[in-house]
C-alpha cells in the first residue's frame, strides 16, 4: 500500500530505489504501434465473464449510484482475475472504508498479488489527482516489464471532482454542471494510458468505477467516461433493492471487443439469453398485474420461464468464483442447449 507519491503506508518499511526514474504523468503508446486487444481475461464474475466477457488490454466503466456494490464487485474482480498483477487505486475514498477494502473484501489472496494506491477524500485535491496518475504509473511499469496488469480504480469521478477543485482555485471558468474545460481535457489523457501496450511489453487492462451523480447515467462525468472507454458495466439500484447482487444490469451494459473475443457459439448462447431478459422486461408490468396470459406469445413464455433461473445464474456471492468456462457451461444448462 501506498500514497499519492508512493511512499508506503503499511508499516513495512520503506521501498528501494530502483536505477531507472519512471513518470508519472507520461503519454500513452502511439495508438499506430500498440498491440490489439488480446485474449479472453478470467474475472471469476459469471455475470461478467459469461455476458460481457473482457479483453486483455480492454478499458471499461463500472458506472453505478452510491452504494449499490461497486466497491464489492470491484474487490471481487481484484481477488480472482488471471492477471499477472493487480494495480487498485482507491481515490477519494473514505478513509473507514479503506481497511474494510483491504482485509474483508480483499483479503490476504487478494493483497498478495496486488499494489494499492491510497488517497482518502479528505486530503487535498492534488493528493487525490496525483493517485490516479501513480496507479496508472505504476500499472505502466509491471506492463513494460511484459505483465498482464489488472488497474481498478475506485473512482474516476472524484478524480474529475479533484480537477474541478484545483482547476476553479486556478480561476478557470466552470462550465457543465461546475466542471471547468480542463476535467475533461484531463480524462481522456488519464483513461488512455490503459490499454494494450507496444510488442514486445505486456497490457493494462483497466475497470474504472464511475460514481454518477443521483443515478443519472447521462451526467457529464459519465457520458464523457462512457464515450472514451471499450465498454462499461451498468449496476442498478433497483436490481440490488431486491437482493440479487452483483446488480448488474445486464441489457444496459456492454463490452464493445466481446463479439471478437467470443467464438460464435458463445455469441449465440449469450445473445439467446439476452433476448428472453429483453422479452421478459418489456412484458414485465403486465406480467406482474396479471394482464398476460400465457400461449400469447412463444418467446414471453419461454421468456417467463427463463428469466428466473437467469436471474439466479448472475447472483454470486462474494467469495464465490465461477471461471470462464464454467460459466458457458452453466448457462447452457440452464438455457437446454448443447455444450461441448
Amino acid at each position: 500500500m501506498v500514497n499519492a507519491l508512493g511512499e508506503p503506508i503499511d508499516g513495512k518499511g520503506p521501498l528501494s530505489v530502483g536505477d531507472n526514474p519512471h513518470p508519472v504523468r507520461s503519454a500513452p503508446p502511439p495508438a499506430h504501434s500498440r498491440k490489439r486487444v488480446g485474449g479472453k481475461l478470467d474475472l471469476g464474475v459469471r455475470a461478467i465473464n459469461t455476458f460481457l466477457t473482457c479483453g486483455r488490454g480492454q478499458r471499461r466503466g463500472m458506472f453505478s449510484g452510491s452504494g449499490v456494490g461497486k466497491s464489492v464487485l470491484m474487490s471481487m474482480v481484484a481477488r480472482y482475475p488471471s492477471a499477472d498483477i493487480s494495480v487498485i487505486g482507491l481515490i477519494g475514498e473514505r478513509g473507514r472504508e479503506v481497511q474494510e477494502f483491504i482485509h474483508d473484501d480483499l483479503g490476504p489472496e487478494g493483497l498478495a498479488r496486488s499494489v494499492v494506491v491510497v488517497a482518502t477524500s479528505d486530503e487535498a485535491p492534488l493528493m487525490r489527482r496525483q493517485a490516479a496518475y501513480m496507479t496508472l504509473a505504476i500499472s505502466e511499469y509491471f506492463r513494460d516489464q511484459g505483465k498482464d496488469v489488472l488497474c481498478l480504480m475506485d473512482s474516476v469521478t472524484r478524480f474529475a471532482t479533484a480537477q474541478r477543485e484545483i482547476g476553479l482555485s486556478a480561476g478557470e471558468p466552470p462550465t457543465t454542471k461546475g466542471f471547468p474545460p480542463t476535467t475533461f481535457a484531463e480524462l481522456p489523457k488519464l483513461l488512455e494510458r490503459a490499454g494494450p501496450g507496444e510488442a514486445g511489453k505486456g497490457t493494462i487492462t483497466g475497470l474504472f468505477t464511475v460514481l454518477v451523480d443521483g443515478d443519472d447515467h447521462n451526467e457529464p462525468i459519465a457520458d464523457a467516461v462512457r464515450g472514451t472507454l471499450d465498454g462499461h458495466i451498468v449496476l442498478e439500484r433497483a436490481i440490488a433493492e431486491r437482493g440479487r447482487y452483483p446488480a448488474v444490469n445486464i441489457l444496459r451494459s456492454i463490452s464493445r471487443t466481446m463479439p471478437n473475443c467470443n467464438k460464435d457459439e458463445e455469441n449465440n448462447l449469450v445473445n439467446r439469453a439476452r433476448r428472453y431478459l429483453a422479452a421478459y422486461e418489456n412484458m414485465a408490468e403486465m406480467i406482474r398485474l396479471g394482464a398476460y396470459r400465457k400461449g400469447t406469445n412463444k418467446e414471453v413464455d419461454d421468456a417467463m420461464n427463463y428469466y428466473g433461473p437467469i436471474e439466479e445464474f448472475l447472483r454470486q456471492d462474494k467469495n464465490e468464483r465461477t471461471d470462464l468456462a464454467g460459466g458457458y457451461v452453466r448457462l447452457a444448462e440452464l438455457l437446454g442447449v448443447p455444450w461441448t
